[in-house]
């Protein structure tokens, strides 16, 4: 189970950017493992959550996503939706940046909404988009959470519900059944898409192995 011994070792300056999101993993942990049926599977499928996790928002440091660009790193990552000019008026306008980026994508509406900043990657396991919110939120009704993350996009950060967001999500992915057969490749491809920070969330896995198998 997890205690505040364990997330301090593992995420040191966990608290930086979200005061008390320590703690509020770890009284909410035993609750949430065991509504959503954690609890109750061996330790190995909590390790798998927890080496995700921490590799998706930084061991707590990156709870939201950061969208403070410069004009050429904008270039670099949404060349087709930022042209030269562009990238210069908006660089490290993060706001903007947002909404050009993501809006009328992802099930965002596209700009004047706010949509792309509102619901760009957040939480522990960074779930991005309107489309990714709604896909969070009909299992949190599901499971009768009693918060609203599309109304209230900040909830997926609030220290209180976090945890319950991020294993809600990490459920609806998929990632269930690869983390009972120790499969972090399968995994990784079923949250993250890809395979993006691969052998970091190898590592962290590892690490929380060690924390709660040992």
């Amino acid at each position: 189970m997890l205690t505040l011994e364990m997330m301090r070792r593992r995420w040191p300056h966990g608290d930086q950017h979200v005061p008390g999101l320590i703690e509020g993993i770890v009284t909410s942990a035993t609750g949430v493992l065991d509504r959503y049926g954690i609890l109750a599977k061996p330790a190995l499928v909590l390790a798998h959550a927890m080496g995700q996790f921490s590799e998706e928002c930084g061991c707590g440091l990156e709870m939201i996503e950061s969208l403070n660009y410069t004009a050429a790193r904008l270039r670099q990552i949404f060349p087709t939706h930022f042209t030269a000019s562009m990238a210069a008026r908006w660089a490290h306008n993060q706001k903007m940046i947002g909404e050009i980026a993501y809006g009328g994508r992802m099930g965002n509406a596209p700009p004047p909404s706010t949509d792309g900043f509102d619901f760009r990657g957040a939480g522990l396991s960074q779930v991005t988009g309107r489309e990714g919110f709604t896909r969070l939120q009909k299992k949190l009704d599901e499971m009768k959470a009693g918060f609203n993350v599309l109304e209230n996009p900040e909830l997926i950060t609030d220290p209180e519900h976090t945890f319950e967001c991020g294993i809600a999500d990490w459920i609806v992915c998929g990632c269930l059944p690869h983390a009972e057969h120790d499969d972090t490749l399968r995994e990784t491809r079923a949250l993250n898409g890809g395979t993006n920070g691969l052998g970091e969330r190898q590592r962290q896995i590892a690490l929380w192995k060690r924390e709660l198998m040992s």
